[in-house]
């Protein structure tokens, strides 16, 4: 199955988009980010590339199989990862002070540090998302928001006001389009508020003045907290990115290339813990 994902996939534009915030704000992924942290790169694609760029994603993920291990009832089993092995420096980093965000026993953990706001994260999600539910059943898939401030942190606080009430899985993909394709929101083309995206929520079942308080509440400001920490160790440049087992930080050459060297790493990790 990982075969043919891949194949599918290597017609994808080779390009993989950092975002930064645009709000004024500072691009920082936590306050005690060290002087020598660059701060995410900016890309400004006309909206007619990103466009291209997110129908080609959504076609490969079509293409990547018509069954996902979730539909077949069957758990998924690791497969040899496809291509050359990848090289340090190049195809990825090997952390200083890395460790996995949300460390569960027997597991090896795959990050992907996004902001819903991002146009790259959302051309990447057609991508990432198939490829999530492909994963061995030793792998365990986390995303994480990147705080660089302003919406970009009132996005990642709705992110886990949503995780805790129950309703991020399957609002995910959909507040991506009521950004990036309905224009329901506006995302980096102005300042949503929390009420505004409270909103949004209330459309899929959530009490919009319960989703708004538990923006505003205890846990979720320690788990964004969390979130800034996470970016701020994993060296992130921009979103969206993916760490390994909070060890590596993966630079493919592009959104398939960025997948095609995960699976090399999480092989290296499943290798390194049988040893």
């Amino acid at each position: 199955m990982k075969n043919r994902f891949a194949l599918a996939l290597v017609a994808l534009l080779p390009i993989l988009a950092a975002c930064q915030a645009k709000d004024g704000s500072e691009n920082t992924t936590a306050p005690a980010a060290p002087t020598t942290t660059e701060a995410p790169a900016t890309t400004t694609p006309e909206t007619s590339a990103a466009s291209g760029e997110t129908a080609a994603a959504e076609q490969a993920a079509a293409e990547a199989g018509a069954q996902t291990p979730a539909e077949t009832g069957a758990a998924p089993a690791a497969t040899a990862p496809v291509g050359p092995e990848p090289v340090e420096g190049t195809d990825y980093i090997v952390l200083k002070a890395g460790a996995p965000f949300a460390p569960a026993t027997g597991k090896i953990e795959v990050a992907e540090i996004f902001g819903f706001v991002c146009p790259a994260c959302n051309a990447f999600q057609p991508l990432v998302g198939p490829w999530k539910a492909g994963l061995p059943s030793d792998v365990n898939f986390v995303y994480v928001p990147a705080m660089f401030g302003g919406t970009w942190d009132t996005y990642g606080k709705a992110f886990y006001a949503a995780q805790n009430l129950g309703v991020e899985e399957k609002t995910h993909e959909a507040l991506y389009a009521a950004i990036h394709t309905n224009n329901e929101l506006k995302g980096e083309r102005g300042r949503d508020t929390p009420e505004d995206i409270a909103n949004f929520y209330a459309k899929h079942g959530v009490d919009a003045k319960k989703f708004l308080s538990e923006m505003n509440g205890f846990s979720v400001n320690g788990q964004t907290n969390k979130a800034k920490q996470f970016a701020q160790r994993s060296e992130i440049t921009g979103t969206p990115s993916i760490v390994v087992n909070g060890k590596y930080l993966v630079k493919g050459k592009g959104f398939a290339d960025t997948l095609r060297v995960a699976d090399h790493l999480i092989a290296r990790e499943r290798a390194a813990k049988a040893n």
